[in-house]
């Protein structure tokens, strides 16, 4: 069994915040997540950059999540392109998916689209997370896919980033590493955060 993380180290108040979050976000009424989801798809759809986008990115929701997917559907009937992300032994790869088209089951009991299509680079990403702070720092599930993802693609050009959430995972301050990807914006369903031009 691996030894618990020093509760005083950095990885350890980083998994004690997690813990924590998550189990707010676990503990919320089925109903009041559904709510809260459609409340956050709502604001998401009014913002001018994410719409703007011609490719986004989403991904299929597990456990108690925000559910993006009437997000993504909204978009594509207006003509944007839709990516979901692959887990890959190289990271986080995105590959264009279209409504109803089939999905496997990948790493973590994630629904991923057919590994067999090409890579894509799109232009914004809804990012899922597990805990984040008002100054638009995000603590995700530990294994950095979205770090590494969030640094290649945003590589010589401008990326969107927006974390979606419920409020209950804010916490007061999330700690970083030098890897760590801070976000353009956050969305919850009692606010949302602008960090980088993302207001309209």
């Amino acid at each position: 069994m691996a030894p618990h993380p020093d509760p005083h180290s950095l990885a350890g108040r980083k998994a004690e915040l997690r813990r924590t979050a998550l189990a707010a976000r676990d503990a919320l009424d089925p109903d009041a997540r559904r709510t809260a989801s459609a409340t956050i798809a709502d604001t998401l759809l009014g913002l001018k950059p994410l719409r703007a986008a011609s490719l986004v990115a989403g991904y299929w929701p597990i456990r108690s999540e925000v559910d993006p997917r009437p997000v993504m559907k909204a978009l594509a009937e207006r003509g944007t392109r839709i990516a979901l992300p692959h887990v890959t032994p190289d990271g986080l790869v995105f590959r264009e998916w279209m409504s109803g088209a089939t999905l496997v089951r990948g790493q973590f009991g994630l629904s991923e689209p057919d590994p067999s299509l090409p890579a894509v680079a799109p232009d914004a990403l809804l990012v899922p997370l597990a805990a984040f702070d008002a100054e638009g720092r995000r603590l995700g599930y530990g294994r950095g896919y979205y770090d590494g993802a969030i640094a290649r693609l945003s590589e010589g050009r401008t990326l969107l980033t927006i974390g979606i959430c419920y409020a209950a995972q804010e916490v007061p301050e999330v700690p970083v590493e030098p890897h760590d990807k801070s976000l353009s914006a956050i969305v919850t369903e009692a606010r949302t955060f602008h960090f980088e031009g993302t207001r309209g």
